[in-house]
């Protein structure tokens, strides 16, 4: 067994992943929620009066910091799968535990990416006809299928609010499960070097 891999365990402290992806989630989720709130609060897009012009640019900002906050949490839980999923083959490698812990975590880590794609794709397209959405734009969706821009906005907006809540219950309960799988490797670990006499 490499130095390495032995150090890796020795000082291994997993921290509490799952409460820290639940705070950043739900504070993603009320983001996104409060740029739904303050964009239905702007009122006529098209008035100049700087009032108006005051709330189009706060539910921007608020919208951009709900994009950029709900993308990071969901590269946060991409992040996590990568760095234990790493530490789960190695570990596996050094203490001949086969792979079924390894392919355990791998099938929790795939299950998870299509719903991030899918809410990384609606925030994005969200931004976008957010953008379509301003008067001031020379491309308009108005008329097309009925809707004006703002409707097609607002619609994707609330389409993303609620994907992007449902993936991130989906991600925290894999996240829950593949605890679970770093508990039990942590625990077989445990086991044979204090079978072989090592330091636990």
């Amino acid at each position: 067994m490499s130095a390495n891999i032995h150090a890796k365990i020795q000082n291994c402290e997993f921290p509490n992943v799952k409460r820290i992806f639940l705070t950043l989630a739900i504070l993603a989720s009320c983001l996104l929620i409060l740029a739904v709130v303050f964009g239905l609060n702007v009122g006529d897009a098209k008035s100049l009066d700087k009032a108006t012009q005051s709330r189009i640019s706060t539910h921007m900002l608020i919208g951009l910091a709900a994009l950029t906050f709900a993308t990071l949490v969901h590269a946060i839980s991409l992040t996590y799968f990568m760095g234990t999923g790493r530490w789960l083959e190695e570990t596996s490698n050094a203490y001949s535990l086969g792979d079924s812990w390894y392919k355990e975590s791998q099938r929790i880590k795939y299950g998870t990416l299509p719903g991030m794609t899918l809410c990384i794709g609606l925030l994005i397209a969200t931004g976008a006809l957010g953008a379509v959405a301003d008067p001031a734009t020379p491309l308009s969706l108005d008329g097309v299928w009925g809707l004006s821009g703002r409707q097609f906005h607002f619609f994707g907006a609330i389409l993303t609010a609620i994907v992007n809540v449902l993936t991130n219950v989906a991600q925290f309960a894999a996240i829950s499960k593949h605890s679970g799988v770093v508990d039990s490797v942590l625990e077989e670990v445990r086991r044979i070097r204090e079978e072989r006499g090592l330091p636990t």
